[in-house]
């Protein structure tokens, strides 16, 4: 009977990193939502992979995207950051993103010495290499080891894929022997009702410009099978002040039905089905210092 690994590997870094598109590459599906905009994920999403070793081995890899770590100021900002760090805790690796392009910010050090803090097993991983010079590459990995002692280095592009299968092949070959924790043929522990709201975010995120994304929360209300095979899905966006409602609807509803549109089609991509899409918009003034819209997002401060 061949071996059998299983281990956890945490993808954590600043925001912006690309900690999600490494997520979304190295599953080959959609899994976290991606947008140029920082602080898009909010809590830790759990990508299932499965890899055959050249060792005759077989491992599952169970990688957990955390939210970008950032000074917080809200309680849904403090309740990211500490879903973050608890994403690190207990795995058995923690890929420690960063974007080179972006370099060795303030930012990047504060967290690099936290991790460093912490302990664990730490490696680097260079993002977007293909956006810079390879000889500005080499003194970056020297000034981020002087801050922690990496055990190994990667670079990688996550949105083109260069370098990603090695990593994810180092990856399986260091989890610890072990059963599996899901079946093989899982994806992600997250819900449906969870995706689908994820994906009416992600579209507000990529249409709406400024600050109005991050006074919206998306919910799942309802969920049916229908006879055809087909799921109908209602989505509602929650907006923290009145006046985003409307930029959110858009003249004669443009807007949301083009955020519907977007949403519809990845959701039934990813649900491989026909898909039936609404969505309303309504006023939660405060939501994001509300107890319960936290734990409903999965999130957990130290309330």
């Amino acid at each position: 009977m061949s071996v059998t690994r299983c281990g956890f590997a945490a993808i954590m870094g600043a925001p912006n990193a690309g900690k999600s598109t490494l997520l979304n590459r190295l599953a080959g599906a959609k899994l976290s939502i991606v947008s140029p905009k920082a602080q898009t994920t909010r809590f830790r999403v759990l990508g299932i992979l499965m890899r055959d070793l050249d060792d005759g081995s077989r491992a599952q890899v169970l990688l957990v995207d955390t939210p970008g770590i950032f000074n917080p100021r809200r309680r849904l900002d403090r309740a990211m950051v500490a879903a973050a760090w608890s994403g690190g805790a207990d795995a058995d690796v923690v890929l420690f993103i960063v974007d080179a392009k972006a370099g060795l910010t303030q930012s990047v050090r504060g967290v690099a010495e936290e991790l460093k803090r912490r302990g664990g097993r730490l490696w680097l991983v260079l993002n977007k290499t293909d956006l810079i010079p390879p000889q500005k590459l080499l003194p970056l990995i020297a000034s981020l080891n002087e801050i922690v002692p990496f055990a190994e280095t990667f670079m990688v592009s996550a949105s083109r894929g260069d370098g990603v299968e090695e990593l994810l092949t180092r990856i399986a070959a260091e989890l610890p022997p072990g059963p599996f924790l899901y079946p093989e043929d899982d994806l992600t522990d997250l819900p449906d009702r969870l995706l689908a709201a994820e994906l009416v975010r992600e579209q507000v995120f990529l249409r709406i410009q400024q600050e109005v994304p991050y006074g919206v929360t998306t919910e799942t209300e309802n969920w049916v099978e229908r006879p055809d095979g087909s799921v109908r899905v209602e989505v509602t966006i929650y907006v923290a002040r009145t006046g985003q409602k409307s930029i959110l609807i858009g003249a004669g509803g443009q807007m949301v039905r083009a955020i519907g549109t977007g949403a519809r089609t990845q959701l039934a991509q990813l649900l491989e089905r026909p898909v039936h899409l609404f969505i309303n918009v309504k006023d939660r003034p405060g939501w994001d210092e509300e107890t319960a819209r936290l734990r409903a997002l999965g999130l957990e401060e130290d309330l």
